[in-house]
């Protein structure tokens, strides 16, 4: 299967519509969480604008393990609870993070990051990982890119198989 990245059209809410579909469209019958993970973090990085990570974090049952991703090295493991990625996924809430600067305990895996978005990644109530997406612009990330990215979010959970 090829894949072209198509450009994103209309307003910001059009484009994570447009987003959307073709992340649906690359883990159509594909249950590999890692291929789905690479696809879709290469997916992100290419087609949002001011991004400079753009990856996911599985749950291990004890902590976060770095995962498939795009951007500079990352850092590796991430307890619950720590950081945004950490916090994401001890609460089960995205965090939208205008200034990491000002987020207690931020963890800085890029110096160059100044805003960040966790989305977590839960399925039947189990925790999978999180979708984290990072720039180096503040205040990059708003409730368009929230409810855009959890949508995406939602594609990559639901192309889980239970095994």
């Amino acid at each position: 299967m090829t894949f072209d990245l198509v450009p994103l059209t209309g307003d910001r809410t059009d484009q994570y519509r447009q987003l959307t579909d073709q992340a649906a469209a690359l883990v159509s019958g594909e249950p590999d969480r890692i291929a789905n993970a690479a696809n879709l973090s290469a997916l992100l990085y290419h087609s949002l604008p001011e991004v400079n990570w753009a990856g996911f974090y599985f749950h291990d049952g004890h902590e976060l393990v770095v995962g498939p991703f795009q951007g500079k090295p990352a850092c590796v493991r991430i307890a619950l609870g720590a950081g945004v990625c950490g916090t994401a996924a001890h609460t089960r809430r995205t965090q939208l993070v205008r200034d990491v600067h000002t987020f207690p305990g931020h963890i800085a895996c890029d110096a160059d990051t100044r805003s960040e978005i966790v989305v977590p990644l839960v399925r039947a109530d189990t925790l999978v990982g999180v979708l984290d997406l990072d720039s180096p612009s503040p205040a990059r990330f708003d409730d368009t890119d929230r409810r855009g990215l959890e949508a995406v979010a939602e594609v990559f959970v639901n192309s889980l198989t239970t095994s």
